[in-house]
């Protein structure tokens, strides 16, 4: 009866995390960015995206405790999880997959380091400079970039008041219903 409880909590927990992911994937994948912003609408330019949600999603959880942290760390193990089958999907071997998954690891904390610098600090020309760098670095003025940290430095605000509660049960507030517009 106890691993049978155990099981069932980690199923509901699962199933929070991935619905928490879905909502993430869904703000990241808002047309506006890929046709507004400029975002290359290419899978580098969609990790970019998922990345930068992702960054937000675990930059407002961060300091919580207890069931907050978990459902961070779930979220984060899906998320690269589906790195890890979108490269399969695209054709990597499976010899090749680990490095490429080391660099995206590498690259998807460099961000959340330098994302969330600017992030703490209300930066945004910084939060601009860093994005342009990451999302359209053969571009050498990306004049969409203000407009994106606009809109990142929004999003950040509306996490901010999304109630810990609300997020535990799956709802970041990210949803794509939930679009932030210029």
């Amino acid at each position: 009866m106890f691993k049978r409880l155990i099981s069932s909590f980690g199923r509901t927990n699962r199933a929070i995390g991935e619905a928490a992911y879905s909502e993430i994937v869904a703000a990241a994948r808002q047309p506006q960015y890929y046709s507004e912003m400029q975002v290359p609408d290419t899978p580098l330019g969609r990790f970019e995206m998922i990345s930068l949600h992702m960054i937000l999603f675990l930059h407002r959880l961060r300091g919580e405790q207890g069931a907050a942290a978990e459902l961070a760390q779930d979220v984060t193990d899906i998320f690269f999880t589906e790195v890890d089958h979108s490269l399969r999907e695209l054709g990597i071997g499976d010899i090749s997959v680990p490095k490429r998954m080391k660099k995206l690891a590498k690259m998807f904390y460099g961000r959340a380091e330098s994302y969330g610098e600017a992030l703490d600090e209300n930066a945004r020309e910084a939060l601009a400079a860093a994005l342009a760098r990451n999302i359209r670095p053969e571009t050498d003025d990306w004049e969409q970039a203000p407009d994106l940290a606009d809109q990142v430095l929004a999003l950040r605000d509306r996490l901010a008041d999304q109630e810990t509660g609300a997020i535990l049960q799956g709802r970041t507030g990210l949803g794509s219903d939930e679009g932030v517009s210029k």
